[in-house]
């Protein structure tokens, strides 16, 4: 299975949330993650820039393709070991609910994230 790195706000504590949950199941190692506000995130070399990477989910594959939509959730989940997850997001049917769940979400996910953000974070740096 090919390597996986996802693109992700940094400054959203919901997404934060989420690249830290992913973070901690990536036992296998299939998963990278790039803050796309950082010198990390090169738009020239992904082939994406800042503003549309902030309006749909990208992830890109070591070989240089491309993924954007609910696809970077579904492998991502995959990779992460969470095959219910990863089929739920799969599903042809509810592919464009999800898609338009996450456009949603991205073009309010700073107000969002303010209101759930701090207690996903806290849910997901909990020990066990």
């Amino acid at each position: 299975m090919k390597n996986l790195t996802m693109f992700y706000d940094g400054l959203c504590p919901l997404c934060q949330a989420e690249i830290q949950f992913l973070s901690g199941r990536n036992q296998a190692g299939l998963l990278s993650f790039v803050d796309i506000n950082s010198d990390q995130y090169s738009p020239e070399r992904v082939g994406v820039s800042c503003k549309q990477a902030l309006a749909s989910m990208c992830a890109q594959y070591d070989d240089g393709e491309l993924l954007e939509g609910v696809e970077v959730f579904s492998e991502a989940y995959r990779r992460a070991d969470l095959p219910k997850l990863a089929w739920l997001f799969s599903r042809p049917l509810l592919k464009p609910f999800w898609n338009v769940a996450y456009r949603f979400f991205a073009k309010h996910r700073h107000t969002i994230s303010a209101i759930l953000g701090p207690l996903a974070l806290r849910l997901v740096n909990r020990k066990g």
